[in-house]
């Protein structure tokens, strides 16, 4: 896939007066970044979440990495990686031999069969263990490291390229659990010189990074908890770059009035979808319920009164701009009908109304409003009865992790530039999302996919995959979101930070 990247300007905000100010820091030292994404761990093998990973892109090394709009992986701490001839179950990597550590030890096969077992054996809850289902055991001899695949995966090299792929030092981290503290022993762009959860991390360039890229300017990264302080801090000028999130009234009102500011826009493929636990004892165990509700969901209304219009509509898991997209929610729901969905739990025979737990994350954007927007809609119908929770972020992931609530919505940025990328984690057995739902039909097109090395061939098992999906129901997408990165006039590179490859490339920033 490519994204592509439109450079904009941004003029003075309607109401509120809100307008993208010049930065007193212009013309060299640290660039700050700021988010509303969050860290919940500095341990490669205990995060599967987008401000994790962002922060894993710069410090730590993978075998593999993307260039820029890239749909293919490409060799960074690797000299080279395929797989062997005759199928997609043996994948060899040679690694680099000018690697190293801060300490100065030397980087080593071991580390990387380390790192890959680690995170297999360790299975955080809310880990990427998830991402490796297919990955059998791993060898490491000299330079080589020697990946076995229990089916054919195509799609192994996409995974090595991810966060869940981050080389760590064997001697520094335990094999067995995950490292406490705010040390972080790797190979990236950038060394975390100072760390300080939910708030800041301060990242230097690492003089003995060897790889695909080059290093970049001083960057600290800073921490908000919601999209309004974020707003907050670009108006007082404590920052040169955001993303991720301002609120959606200030993206909404960007245009290209003033071109001494810089905004950019990516066609991205972030998604957010509604969750349901589909496990016996649960409310929405019954497909017909889950059915029910999927009548009932306004994702037009939801678009325009809860994101001034700045989401679109999703009525697939596969995004607009991905191979094998569809609209199958569409097809199989094409408007709210309530008659429709008093019928289904009829068919059920469950008490009305229907009533079950809804959490959402702290923090994640306008997901309070978009939560409250959920249950008008659905209790408007006189079938559902809601009980609407916020939850700090990391309590919210153990929280859906463990099954302690009936439905969660979450948003998802894909790992890497591949429809799998929305198929395995997200509906596969014993996926990330833990819904509970499993089906030999939806794990066979993902094994099926899988055995594909040409990536534009997967279409067709995507397609019958939604629509497998669309009939039982284990989740409603709700929207898809282009991705904003807005920075000084001085300050140039934003658009790495968001092109739908997974990379968050802060060395691509700098003063101009």
């Amino acid at each position: 896939m490519r994204i592509l990247v439109t450079l904009l300007v941004l003029a003075v905000a309607g109401v509120g007066g809100w307008q993208l100010l010049p930065s007193q820091d212009s013309g060299g030292g640290t660039i700050d970044v700021g988010t509303t994404d969050t860290v919940t761990s500095l341990d490669p093998a205990g995060a599967y979440d987008a401000g994790s990973w962002a922060l894993f892109s710069n410090v730590f090394q993978s075998l593999l990495t993307y260039v820029p709009g890239g749909a293919a992986p490409v060799p960074d701490a690797a000299r080279s990686c395929s797989f062997a001839k005759g199928g997609l179950t043996t994948y060899l990597c040679e690694l680099r031999d000018d690697l190293t550590f801060a300490d100065g030890a030397k980087v080593t096969a071991e580390d990387v069969k380390f790192s890959f077992d680690r995170v297999k054996k360790i299975n955080a809850d809310v880990g990427p263990a998830s991402l490796f289902s297919t990955l059998k055991s791993v060898d490491a001899r000299n330079l080589t490291v020697t990946f076995h695949l229990s089916s054919p995966d195509a799609t192994f090299p996409f995974k090595v390229a991810t966060g869940a792929g981050s080389i760590v030092d064997h001697t520094r981290y335990p094999a067995d659990g995950l490292r406490a503290g705010s040390r972080v022993d790797g190979t990236g762009p950038y060394e975390l010189t100072a760390y300080v959860k939910g708030k800041k991390a301060q990242l230097t360039p690492n003089s003995r990074y060897r790889g695909a890229v080059s290093t970049g300017s001083r960057v600290e990264l800073r921490y908000y908890p919601d999209p309004a302080a974020l707003e907050k801090a670009w108006k007082a000028e404590d920052i040169q770059a955001a993303t991720r999130q301002l609120p959606p009234a200030v993206l909404a009102a960007l245009d290209t009035s003033d071109p001494g500011r810089r905004v950019y826009e990516a066609e991205g493929s972030e998604t957010r979808n509604l969750y349901f636990d589909t496990r016996p004892g649960s409310p929405l165990h019954d497909t017909d319920v889950r059915r029910a509700l999927a009548w009932l969901v306004d994702r037009e209304q939801l678009a325009s009164s809860v994101y001034d219009g700045t989401v679109e509509p999703l009525y697939s898991l596969v995004p607009t701009g991905i191979t094998g997209h569809t609209t199958s929610f569409f097809d199989s729901y094409p408007q709210r009908d309530t008659a429709k969905a008093r019928k289904l739990l009829k068919s059920a025979g469950v008490t009305l109304p229907v009533k079950f737990t809804y959490g959402y994350g702290l923090g994640s954007g306008a997901a309070a409003a978009e939560a409250q927007e959920l249950k008008r809609q659905l209790e408007a119908s006189g079938l559902f009865r809601v009980d609407v929770k916020g939850y700090e972020w990391t309590d919210f992931q153990k929280r859906w992790a463990t099954g302690k609530l009936d439905a969660y919505a979450v948003g998802w940025v894909a790992d890497y530039p591949d429809p799998d990328t929305f198929a395995g984690p997200l509906v596969g057995t014993d996926s990330t999302m833990n819904t509970g739902y499993s089906s030999k039909t939806v794990d066979g097109y993902i094994a099926g996919s899988r055995q594909l090395a040409d990536r534009s061939r997967v279409a067709d098992d995507f397609r019958k995959l939604q629509q497998v999906i669309a009939e039982d129901v284990p989740v409603v997408p709700l929207w898809q979101r282009k991705e904003y990165v807005v920075t000084g006039a001085d300050v140039g590179g934003g658009q790495f930070l968001a092109d739908g490859t997974g990379v968050f490339r802060l060395w691509k920033l700098d003063w101009i």
